[in-house]
């Protein structure tokens, strides 16, 4: 990727703008007029000179780039007031989580970078708490309130970074933390590098680390995620996109590269999906080191309508993490079918605990409501739209036993009861109690496994694999525990 350089033809610091650092003032007039400044003049550098700033929403513009020197934190406002919206383009997805209001904006900007050695600090836990006060004494009412989980919607709570169409954005080395909502957030980007960051984010709900939703031409490398919920996501809200300006192609996920992270969750690490209206292809997920995180390494979930197709996911290794692997193609949306195929899985290690791997956490993601056995992997279709061509090579995932028949009971003569859940939300819990305790494939069209070796940490009654209403099915030196049976195929 090609990223802007501006030579730095207008530059500003904090000093000089009279900021201090140090009096705890509210400077957001301040900075944004310093940041609109440098782009009416043809770009240049807005410097953050070591020392604590507390803004509310900044916004960015084309050929400003923003640098952070060694202890300079620009922390949130903790006034919901201090905080801006923008209007994006609708989509059909109604369930109002897609935020469009952050600590630092940017709308159709292009050439923007955000480095340095510093910190932005959201902190989202009082943010949140403040937003929620305000709801309930009627000075600022939530009309999307989550009653049943006490807490506001993701609608009124600011992300750290929003970007919206924008295009060539590099967002490198430096730590965030704390956001009220989502970390950090691309809506319809294109050629963006995120790199070498450490992020945490685990101070609400919601606390995603990265989100790419309908981006083209992306880089993540480097980056060191500890999030209360998905660490890395990529999202669809939208059918159709404008053109790139780099190929002129209409998909809406494109051309995404993930490599070299570390990654802790109290959700799923790396996921597609859950909102899945346009299309994803050619994902390049590799080198990701997994811990402690409750959800799946890996989750892949077209359940509204989209065309997942090329996804390549490659030396993951993991350690304390609740699934391995999640593939599930839904229709929750209507009549909108969409599909999940040409699915690459390989080199992935992980170990699954028998208790819930994100207990240090303080927000942690809800437990199912049902008594249950350790749950094995799933992929999964529908009936009439079944998951096509996916292959696991090199597969190691070792498993904690200790299933019984009187905590949870599907016995294989009963395979199918297993409900088939088309319009839930896509979870490796969702079809309740299963029949196996390493693959649970169904409805799928085309699967590989090759090089797969599981393992048992203690005893478990089930069999390693049941296969229901799958077709062109190949095992290549498969090795599961010893103690159990093969595979059963329905």
């Amino acid at each position: 990727m090609c990223f802007w350089s501006h030579g730095r033809a207008f530059d500003i610091t904090t000093r000089q703008l009279g900021l201090s650092g140090e009096d705890g003032a509210i400077c957001t007039k301040t900075l944004q007029a310093a940041i609109d400044r440098i782009s009416v003049n043809g770009g240049g550098r807005l410097t953050f000179n070591a020392g604590k700033y507390i803004s509310g929403t900044l916004w960015l513009r084309s050929h400003v780039e923003l640098f952070f020197e060694e202890g300079a934190v620009l922390f949130g406002s903790t006034n919901p007031y201090d905080y801006q919206s923008l209007p994006i383009a609708s989509t059909d997805d109604t369930r109002n989580d897609n935020a469009s209001m952050a600590l630092l904006m940017a709308d159709r900007v292009k050439n923007v970078v955000v480095h340095g050695h510093g910190m932005i600090d959201g902190q989202g836990l009082q943010l949140a708490l403040n937003i929620d006060s305000l709801h309930h004494t009627g000075k600022r009412v939530d009309a999307h309130y989550n009653a049943r989980r006490q807490r506001p919607s993701e609608l009124v709570r600011p992300k750290l970074l929003f970007f919206y169409q924008c295009q060539n954005i590099s967002i490198r080395d430096m730590r965030f933390r704390s956001s009220a909502n989502w970390g950090l957030s691309f809506d319809m980007c294109e050629q963006l590098a995120i790199l070498n960051l450490d992020i945490e984010n685990r101070a609400y709900w919601n606390n995603d680390g990265i989100d790419l939703t309908d981006c083209r031409h992306v880089e993540v490398k480097g980056c060191h995620i500890n999030s209360a919920d998905d660490g890395i996501c990529l999202k669809s809200y939208h059918v159709s996109s404008p053109p790139c300006s780099v190929c002129g192609g209409i998909a809406t996920n494109h051309a995404i590269r993930i490599h070299d992270c570390e990654i802790r969750s109290s959700a799923s690490a790396v996921k597609l999906g859950t909102a899945s209206w346009g299309s994803f292809n050619d994902v390049h997920v590799s080198n990701i080191k997994i811990a402690d995180t409750f959800r799946s390494c890996i989750a892949i979930e077209s359940v509204d309508g989209a065309q997942i197709d090329g996804v390549l996911v490659e030396r993951v290794f993991a350690q304390n993490t609740g699934n391995a692997i999640f593939l599930r193609l839904g229709q929750r949306a209507g009549d909108r079918k969409g599909c999940l195929k040409n699915v690459t899985i390989r080199h992935l290690s992980c170990d699954i605990p028998f208790g819930r791997p994100d207990e240090l956490y303080d927000l942690r993601g809800p437990e199912v409501d049902f008594f249950h056995n350790p749950f094995p992997s799933s992929v999964c279709g529908i009936p009439d739209n079944p998951i096509q061509n996916v292959v696991l090579e090199d597969i190691n995932i070792s498993y904690p036993g200790r299933a019984t028949r009187g905590m949870a009971y599907m016995p294989l003569w009963r395979v199918g009861d297993v409900p088939e859940q088309v319009a839930k939300y896509p979870e490796f819990s969702m079809f309740g109690e299963l029949p196996s305790w390493g693959f649970y494939v169904r409805h799928v069209d085309g699967i590989t496994f090759r090089n797969v070796h599981l393992t048992l940490r203690d005893v478990d009654f089930r069999p390693a694999f049941v296969l229901d209403d799958v077709h062109g099915e190949v095992f290549e030196n498969v090795i599961p525990d010893s103690s159990t049976d093969f595979f059963i195929h329905q």
